[in-house]
Formats: C-alpha cells, sequence, structure tokens
C-alpha cells in the first residue's frame, strides 16, 4: 500500500511538472503578437522587426553563402535558447567566444536553421553562413528580447516593392530603422 501511494504521488509530481511546461510553453507561444513579425532580405542581407505594420528595427546580417544558400519561406521561431552549445559532427562547442552560434539562437520552424549570433563578426553583411541568419551579437541579444515562440519569420530571397518599403529602394543594409508605416504592407510568403 505504502509503494502505491509513493508511486501514486510521483505520478502526480510528474504530471504537475508536464502541466507547468505545457502552460510555460502556451504563455510563451500566445507572447507572440498578432502584428509582429521579422522579416529577412536574403539580397540586401538585412532583417527587420515589424509591428502593426511600422518597421520597428533594422538590423545587417549575413545569409547563406552561394554553396549553401539561405530558404525564402514563411516559418515560425520555435526554440529561443541564450548561450547556445554547437554541436556538429564530431565535435561540441559549448557556450563562449569561439561558438560560431554567438550569445543567442532562435530556432525557426524549418529544422535546422535559424536566426543566431556569430564568433566571426567580419561575415556580417555577406553571403557567408550555411544557410541561417547571422547577427553580430549585441544585435542578436537585443533581437532575442523583442522575440516571442512563434513569432512568423519571412525570408525573401528576392527584392520586391514590398521589400523597398522596409528596406530602402537601394536595399538598407545595415542601416537602423526608424519606425515608418509599410506602404501596402507584405503578405506572408511573398
Amino acid at each position: 500500500m505504502v509503494k502505491a501511494e509513493e508511486q501514486a504521488r510521483k505520478l502526480a509530481a510528474f504530471a504537475t511538472l508536464m502541466l507547468i511546461g505545457a502552460a510555460e510553453a502556451l504563455a510563451q507561444e500566445n507572447r507572440a503578437q498578432a502584428g509582429r513579425r521579422i522579416v529577412v532580405s536574403i539580397p540586401d542581407r538585412s532583417l527587420a522587426v515589424i509591428e502593426s505594420g511600422r518597421v520597428v528595427k533594422v538590423y545587417p546580417a549575413a545569409v547563406g553563402a552561394a554553396a549553401t544558400p539561405s530558404p525564402s519561406g514563411t516559418y515560425r521561431v520555435i526554440q529561443r535558447v541564450p548561450n547556445p552549445t554547437w554541436y556538429t559532427k564530431g565535435r561540441i562547442v559549448p557556450p563562449g567566444k569561439s561558438n560560431p552560434l554567438g550569445t543567442r539562437w532562435m530556432g525557426l520552424s524549418l529544422k535546422g536553421y535559424g536566426i543566431h549570433g556569430t564568433n566571426s563578426p567580419t561575415s556580417i553583411g555577406q553571403n557567408a553562413s550555411h544557410g541561417c541568419i547571422r547577427m553580430y551579437n549585441r544585435d542578436v541579444e537585443e533581437l532575442f528580447e523583442l522575440v516571442a515562440i512563434g513569432d512568423p519569420v519571412d525570408l525573401y530571397g528576392e527584392r520586391t516593392a514590398e521589400l523597398e518599403s522596409v528596406f530602402g529602394v537601394s536595399g538598407g543594409q545595415g542601416q537602423a530603422g526608424a519606425a515608418q508605416p509599410m506602404r501596402g504592407g507584405m503578405a506572408a510568403g511573398q
């Protein structure tokens, strides 16, 4: 009888932990503001945060190299990891100055791709990554605080009129974006 009661208590504790974890994940997903999204212009090598149709901030970025291009499409932020560990074939790099992911990782709904910092700041503004979106560590730390699980991330492989309203006619590569209204809006996945 005592053993059954102990097992019931362990099961109840486990169920409570699972409910707490599910509630935390749901709360974090609900924090994703309906009007907030991240827009990445691969040709401009820039990333913008847009809230309610207004450009909040534009950051310079590195995108995929010719051999390993960044994908186009609409994805979601599904993971937020401060001080990530980098795992690659036969090698593990703990958090720190030599970590290629820098100080933050925001995983996308496309497995293996994300937005992250870097240990190679000279790569920013270049086509240099394995398909991920790299940012200066100070910028990715700021972005990390603005973004929630569930936020949409639109990656555009070609310039459009809508991108011009965000990044400028000649591309806003790395220019700080003042809050500006978007003309015409952007449809997800264009």
